[in-house]
C-alpha cells in the first residue's frame, strides 16, 4: 500500500470517529432534553399538587369560618345498660341522662333510651330541648334559698356571695353550670341517682320567684324590696 493510500485510509477513519463523536454527543443531548422535559412534567405535576392542597385547606377554612357556632352545650351525665324482660328473653338497651343548657338562664335535663349509646344520646338531647326552663338569676346567683325534690332525691340551693363558685358536684353541678348561675351553695339531701338529682335540682330552680314579681305582688319597687 502506497502513502497515499494509507493518507486517504486515515482520514477516512478519522471522518468516521468525528461522525461517531457527533452523533455521541447528539443522543447525549437528546438524553439531557428528554431528563429535562421529565424534569419540568415533575415539577409541573408537584406545582399542581400544591396548589390543589392550597385550595383544599382554603376550603377547609372557609367552611369552618361559615360554620355557625351554636350556644347550647350538652353534657352527658350518665349512660346505663338496661334491660327489659319480654317474652322470649331480655331486651338490652342503652339510657342517656343529659343536660342541655345555654349558660344565659336556659337549662333542661332529658332522659332517652336505645339500642345503641349514640341514638340514645341523640334522642336525650332532643328530649332535654324540649323541656327547658328559664332560671331567674340574680347578681350570679338565685334569689332566695330553694329545695327541690324528685322521687327519692332531694336538693337543697342557697345564694352565695361573688367569689364563692359553684359548691356542687355530679349532675347537679352541671345543671348549675349550664343554666349560668356562677355562685351558689347546694347540699343533696336524698337519692344520689344522677338523674333524680338532676331533676331535683330543676324542680328547685323552676320554683324560684324572681325580685321583680315578689315586688309587684306586694306593691313595692325592687329597690324597697332589697333595701
Amino acid at each position: 500500500m502506497s502513502n497515499e493510500e494509507e493518507t486517504k485510509v486515515e482520514e477516512v477513519e478519522t471522518v468516521e470517529s468525528v461522525e461517531d463523536t457527533a452523533s455521541e454527543a447528539d443522543e447525549t443531548k437528546d438524553a439531557e432534553s428528554e431528563n429535562d422535559e421529565t424534569m419540568s412534567d415533575y415539577e409541573d405535576v408537584a406545582r399542581e399538587k400544591g396548589e390543589r392542597k392550597q385550595r383544599t385547606r382554603r376550603k377547609k377554612v372557609d367552611l369552618q369560618e361559615e360554620k355557625p357556632v351554636s350556644e347550647w352545650q350538652e353534657r352527658v351525665v350518665q349512660i346505663r345498660r338496661v334491660t327489659k324482660v319480654v317474652k322470649g328473653g331480655k331486651k338490652l338497651s342503652f339510657r342517656a341522662v343529659v343536660i342541655v343548657g345555654n349558660q344565659k338562664g336556659q337549662v333542661g335535663v332529658g332522659c332517652a333510651k336505645a339500642t345503641e349509646v349514640i341514638i340514645a344520646i341523640q334522642k336525650a338531647i332532643a328530649d332535654g330541648r324540649k323541656n327547658l326552663i328559664n332560671v331567674p338569676i340574680f347578681k350570679t346567683t338565685i334569689p332566695h334559698p330553694i329545695t327541690g325534690v324528685s322521687g327519692a332525691g332531694e336538693v337543697m340551693l342557697r345564694p352565695a356571695s361573688i367569689g364563692t363558685g359553684i359548691i356542687a358536684g355530679g349532675a347537679v353541678r352541671s345543671v348549675l353550670e349550664l343554666a349560668g348561675i356562677e355562685n351558689i351553695l347546694s347540699k343533696s339531701l336524698g337519692s344520689k341517682s344522677p338523674l333524680n338529682a338532676a331533676n331535683a335540682t330543676l324542680d328547685a330552680l323552676q320554683k324560684l320567684a324572681p325580685f321583680a314579681d315578689v315586688a309587684k305582688k306586694r306593691g313595692l319597687t325592687v329597690s324597697e324590696l332589697l333595701n
